[in-house]
């Protein structure tokens, strides 16, 4: 068998991204990599109905370019928020007694938690010493939730330049606990404007770091992060969430 004929009985067995980079070997593999029946099957398989009335005057390799969509991300736009702008209400329940209420500016949430006390565990360590963006903050000073009690959260957030307010949470139960990690976890799926109908599932997480020495019966809580890990894990992504919450 001729190079020719060996590229035209092996092609027809790549995928796409193969023979793209077929196409960029030589001259020669390039002119064949082009062969519209290579494209044809390759159209057959994601659109099978397109090939039963094929159109003349298009190849299939310009309708598979024109059609099949990479999955790349798209870079975001400059927020209209800043967290210098944003201010944020937190409120915590040990079953109906507040024990945790503060204010908390947005800047504050950014600084994190700087001075980690003696006693963590490990799992809490690394995940607070790492480099990727977190908004979480200290508490002073620490408080304790027993743990045969009920803890619960409420979250809202305040742009200084409109005083406009937006729910992120309300009294959710904080009703996961990883005891490995020390981590006491609750969720709330979050309202968004009817500007964005289309945004729904979309989960903030609160989680309570705490030391569990064994001896108190309760979490000796030292700190508190906000994340929305499911869509939003950059300081960028987390304001254009924020800004299209339903805010009052």
């Amino acid at each position: 068998m001729s190079d020719d004929e060996v590229l035209r009985a092996v092609f027809p067995f790549l995928d796409e991204k193969d023979l793209v980079s077929c196409m960029e070997v030589c001259k020669q593999w390039r002119e064949i990599a082009k062969d519209d029946y290579f494209w044809k099957c390759l159209c057959a398989k994601r659109w099978p109905s397109i090939c039963k009335h094929p159109d003349p005057t298009i190849t299939y390799y310009r309708l598979y370019q024109t059609f099949y969509k990479r999955h790349k991300r798209r870079q975001l736009l400059p927020p209209r928020l800043s967290f210098d702008d944003l201010e944020f209400f937190i409120d915590i329940w040990s079953d109906d007694l507040l024990i945790f209420s503060e204010v908390v500016p947005g800047p504050s949430l950014l600084a994190g938690i700087k001075v980690l006390p003696p006693g963590i565990s490990e799992p809490i360590m690394s995940h607070l010493n790492c480099q990727e963006f977190r908004m979480a903050l200290p508490t002073h000073p620490r408080f304790m939730i027993p743990f045969m009690q009920s803890a619960s959260v409420s979250v809202l957030v305040r742009r200084k330049d409109s005083n406009a307010i937006a729910c992120i949470m309300y009294k959710s139960l904080f009703d996961y606990v990883e005891w490995t990690s020390c981590r006491a976890l609750a969720f709330d799926f979050l309202d968004f404007s009817p500007q964005y109908p289309f945004i729904a599932d979309t989960r903030a997480w609160v989680s309570l770091f705490f030391i569990d020495d064994g001896s108190e019966g309760a979490m000796d809580v030292f700190g508190i992060e906000i994340d929305f890990c499911d869509s939003a894990n950059s300081k960028e992504e987390v304001l254009w969430l924020l800004d299209m919450l339903d805010w009052k």
